[in-house]
């Protein structure tokens, strides 16, 4: 599950801490169990249909921490930089390559000579 590629689970929830504190090893632990009965990490990455599980695994695992959490859902897609519009806009330029659990962004930098025909400049948008 950990080597899933990018375009397969696009939705993400983070686990926050709203308070500073100290968190135990024991404390993460006994989070990372409760929440591995539904999902496999506190960051928990999944495909669309099946957020509110995460949410939920997320919401029974902030019991095990001290202090308020809040369960926050990415505006990302996955554990990438880019918000879902640009990366479904980037991927359908072909300007965004799939690297594992993240991708690369293709820019216009680098030398002419690897380039292909027709793609060394990109159109301008205004």
């Amino acid at each position: 599950m950990k080597r899933k590629g990018v375009d397969e689970f696009p939705f993400c929830v983070h686990l926050v801490s709203w308070e500073k504190e100290n968190v135990s090893s024991e404390a993460l632990e006994a989070a990372r169990i409760a929440c591995n009965k539904y999902m496999v990490l506190l960051s928990v990455r999944c495909k669309d249909a099946h957020g509110h599980h995460a949410q939920e695994a997320l919401r029974r695992a902030k019991f095990k921490f001290p202090g308020r959490q809040k369960i926050i859902v990415s505006r990302k897609w996955g554990f990438t930089k880019f918000n879902r519009a640009d990366f479904t806009k980037l991927r359908q330029e072909k300007r965004v390559v799939p690297d594992g659990v993240n991708a690369k962004f293709l820019s216009c930098h680098g030398p002419l000579a690897n380039r292909q025909p027709g793609s060394a400049f990109l159109p301008a948008h205004y």
